[in-house]
């Protein structure tokens, strides 16, 4: 298939190790701040191939993972009423809120949809016009243009009864907050391809300007994500900091403008709490005051809502790349992909889930 079976060229992937063995003079380090980035990395033993002493950070990438927990909880309260049909993608049923998850309240008679669209929300919105139906929104901006669009399409069409718990976040003001922590040891960054696909990499050039920090936007192959690497080294080895372009095949430096133009049209940037990490000012994504009537956290009072993490997981750190999932006492014990104590062990895009599904363990990293 093309653009995929020649980013796995094992030949060219040991000629790019060999390419950066020899360029690489001390021990960096670089942080990849996309969960399908994760997953490859570890999957393929990227990070074991690495020269001596470099190391990758793997950053909050997820957005199922650092979605709040207060979002989960609200989602829970409104999933429960009888009056309403609950719409997500699947990654999102069995996220642990305080007290149980989607799935765990659709098996107890809960009206839980997994949708494949969020216009398959709308279209089970105009199908039933005596219940209200919920579309949980959550993600990066890649994501954030389909769902302005359902919104957008219900307004235009009048479904008065579709409405989305939004709780989209955005990366740059992730990677600004990273790099304002005084224990920061991320030297460069290989940003996420889609992401950037939608958004461009402009919002990328002052933070690498201010921070003095190599960005290189990378795809998701191990081909892709090896010449990354060797970009974000050549550029600390020449003490360079800009923002480069490894996916060029998907991704344009202005981006995608008409879905940044129906993003702009939905949405409003707000804070957000990512969880495991806390607020980050500007962070996020909400839907304009306009658009209220689709709004479920307007639209649906859920009372007072108390959080609670799990006390034996450590998913803030890992998200923060300060720790390793393997550093948990849970791990792989009573927190596995079946049993899930935090968001990392549940998404495809997981960190806890990678080093699971890869067999890694703390004797074997």
């Amino acid at each position: 298939m093309k653009h995929l079976q020649e980013y796995r060229d094992p030949v060219l992937a040991r000629r790019l190790l060999a390419e950066l063995r020899t360029t690489a003079t001390a021990p960096w380090t670089i942080m990849e701040v996309c969960g399908g980035q994760t997953h490859t990395i570890v999957r393929q033993g990227i990070d074991r191939l690495l020269p001596a002493g470099m190391r990758m950070i793997h950053g909050p990438g997820c957005p199922v993972c650092v979605t709040p927990l207060e979002t989960i909880d609200r989602a829970l309260a409104i999933a429960a009423r009888p009056d309403v049909i609950f719409t997500s993608y699947g990654d999102m049923l069995r996220v642990p809120g305080t007290s149980g998850d989607l799935l765990s309240l659709k098996a107890r008679g809960a009206d839980v949809r997994v949708v494949y669209t969020p216009l398959d929300a709308v279209r089970t919105a105009a199908e039933n016009p005596g219940r209200e139906v919920v579309f949980l929104a959550v993600g990066f901006e890649t994501t954030a243009p389909a769902n302005a669009m359902a919104v957008l399409h219900a307004a235009a069409t009048g479904v008065t009864n579709f409405s989305a718990l939004v709780s989209h976040v955005l990366v740059p003001p992730a990677i600004t907050a990273l790099m304002d922590d005084p224990d920061t040891q991320v030297q460069a960054f290989l940003a996420a391809g889609h992401v950037c696909a939608v958004m461009g990499w402009t919002e990328y050039e002052p933070i690498a300007r201010a921070y003095g920090v190599p960005v290189v936007v990378t795809g998701f192959e191990p081909l892709d994500l090896l010449e990354g690497v060797l970009m974000a080294v050549r550029q600390l080895e020449q003490g360079r900091a800009e923002v480069e372009n490894q996916y060029a095949r998907a991704v344009r430096r202005s981006g995608n403008t008409a879905a940044q133009d129906a993003i702009r049209r939905v949405f409003q940037v707000t804070d957000r709490t990512w969880r495991g990490i806390g607020p980050i000012p500007a962070s996020g994504l909400a839907l304009r005051p306009e658009f209220a009537r689709h709004d479920a956290a307007v639209r649906f009072e859920v009372g007072d809502l108390v959080t609670r993490e799990s006390p034996d997981c450590i998913a803030g750190d890992v998200l923060r790349g300060t720790r390793l999932p393997t550093d948990c006492s849970a791990y792989g014990r009573t927190c596995t992909p079946r049993t899930p104590l935090g968001a990392p062990m549940v998404s495809s895009e997981g960190t806890c889930a990678a080093f699971f599904n890869a067999g890694r363990t703390p004797e074997h990293r």
